[in-house]
Order: structure tokens, then sequence, then C-alpha cells
């Protein structure tokens, strides 16, 4: 009876086992079927696990537009000097060497430097100004011309006390330029004059007291309307040329020879006023001074 209960056991364990290794089996074969039927349904972006932050979507970036293109000549500084169409460097350094700031020349030094001179004075030989050369190219250019010419004729015969010593200073045809043989008188009344500007009455000079101060820079295209109204303003409240008031003004023997020039843009008066420290009144009593041609040194 014993055996009999024993084995009953034994039978009824072995059947709950299996039955419970089918379960197992059974609950894993479930699972696996289901996750591999979720895997196949889900889209890629439900695949993030638990607790990972989601890329956010890149936002559309908007095309900028295109950025024009600058022209290189657009890109030059307003104030960037142009090209010189003659190299005026030579003279200047002569200039600076041998003139003061306020236009005393030293004609003994300058003589040292005579050879110089004439090598700058070669270089405008050989060239006379093109048409197509712009109206500050011509005014440096003959000023210029009229000024290194005017000191060689000095130096050719220093000393001296007076260009006025010299004879026929404004007549002799000296020198040429490009193919022509020029003088002093036909720079400044046939080429400078017609160019219908007053001021060239300071820029040039004629070796002498009472002239316009002989500048000490060479003119050029780039300064040659600046230096002009320096000159001008200069000359015109220097007392030794000029005396001034409101009412009553003697002038310089310049504003008599050339009225014609300094009245093309309305009175005289105008035209002083423009550079003036003192406001002169229309009704101004005007006298002339005498000129002294003393040689400018």
């Amino acid at each position: 009876m014993m055996i009999k209960i024993l084995k009953l056991c034994i039978l009824t364990l072995h059947i709950t086992a299996c039955s419970g290794t089918k379960q197992v089996v059974k609950t894993t074969a479930l699972t696996s079927e289901k996750v591999t039927m979720t895997k196949d349904a889900m889209k890629p972006e439900q695949l993030i696990q638990p607790g990972t932050p989601k890329t956010p979507e890149k936002p559309e970036i908007p095309t900028a537009p295109e950025i024009p293109v600058i022209e290189e000549a657009a890109m030059l500084d307003q104030h960037e000097q142009v090209k010189e169409v003659f190299d005026h460097s030579l003279w200047n350094e002569l200039l600076q060497k041998h003139v003061s700031e306020d236009g005393k020349v030293n004609y003994k030094s300058f003589k040292s430097d005579a050879s110089r001179l004439k090598q700058y004075l070669d270089s405008l030989s050989k060239i006379g100004p093109s048409p197509d050369w712009t109206r500050e190219d011509q005014l440096a250019f003959w000023m210029n011309t009229y000024n290194a010419f005017t000191v060689i004729l000095i130096l050719d015969n220093y000393p001296v006390k007076s260009i006025k010593d010299i004879k026929d200073p404004w007549d002799i045809r000296f020198f040429k330029i490009g193919p022509k043989w020029r003088n002093l008188n036909e720079i400044e009344h046939k080429i400078l004059r017609p160019m219908g500007d007053p001021r060239i009455h300071f820029g040039i000079n004629c070796a002498s007291f009472s002239c316009p101060r002989l500048s000490n820079k060479a003119f050029t295209s780039n300064n040659v309307n600046e230096q002009l109204d320096i000159l001008a303003k200069a000359y015109i409240n220097n007392q030794t040329h000029n005396n001034i008031t409101a009412n009553k003004i003697q002038l310089s023997k310049i504003f008599q020879w050339f009225a014609k020039d300094f009245k093309k843009y309305g009175a005289l008066i105008d035209f002083l006023n423009k550079y003036s420290d003192i406001e002169i009144k229309k009704n101004a009593k005007k006298t002339f001074k005498k000129y002294n041609w003393s040689l400018n040194e």
C-alpha cells in the first residue's frame, strides 16, 4: 500500500513539472512573438529608449541674399590720390632744400644744385602737355615750369639785385617745352591766364620781393587747388603787400595790373572777401602800393 502511494506521488510531481515547463516555454514564445511584431509595426523614432532626449528637428535655414560684388575702383578711399601724369618730385626736393616757408630763396645754395635743377628742366622740355591732361595737371605743369625757369634765369645771371637787371627777362626765348621755344610771358599770358583761374597770380613767382611767395612745395594735380587757396589767403592777408580794413584797402599792384582776371566772376572786393580775414565793404576806398622788384632772397 505504501509503495502504491509513493508511486502516485512521484507521478503527480512529474506531471506538475512538465506542465510548468510548457507554460514557461509558451509564455516565452508569446513574448518573443509580441516584441517581434511590435518592432515591425513601430516607426524608427518610436524605438528611442525611455530617458533618451529626442533630437529636435533642424529648422529650415533661409537662403541668404547674394552679396553684390564691389568693383575694385569702388572700394578705393574717396581721398585716395590720383596718379600724376608728370613727376615733379625733383623740383619739390629742390624747393624744400633752398626755399623757406615764407618764400625766401637761397640762390647761393640753389646754385650748388644747378645741375639737378637743369635735370628737372630737361624733363620739362622733353614733354609737351597733352590735350587730354586734366585742368589740374595743366596748371601744375605750367606753374612749376614758370617758377623753375625763373629760378634758373636768376642763377644764370647771379648775383643780381633784381630780375629787372636782366635784359627782357620775360621775353627771352631761352627754353623749349616740347618742340617749341618758349618765354615766361607766353606761359603766363597765353597759357595760364586763359585758363580762367585768377589764383595763378599767387602761384607763379617773379623772383621779386612784392611778388606772391615762391611756394616751397611743387604743384601737383593732387595739391594744386589747395595750394593756390593757401597762397591766395597768405598773400592777401600779408600786411607787407596789402593793408586791409573794412572801409579802406591799400593793395598790391598785382590787383591793378590783372584787374580783369580778378573781376572775372564779380567785383574785385568780392574776390578779396573770399580770402580776407577782414570783411571789406563794397564801397571801401581803394589805392595801390608801390611794387618792390628787389630779389626775393
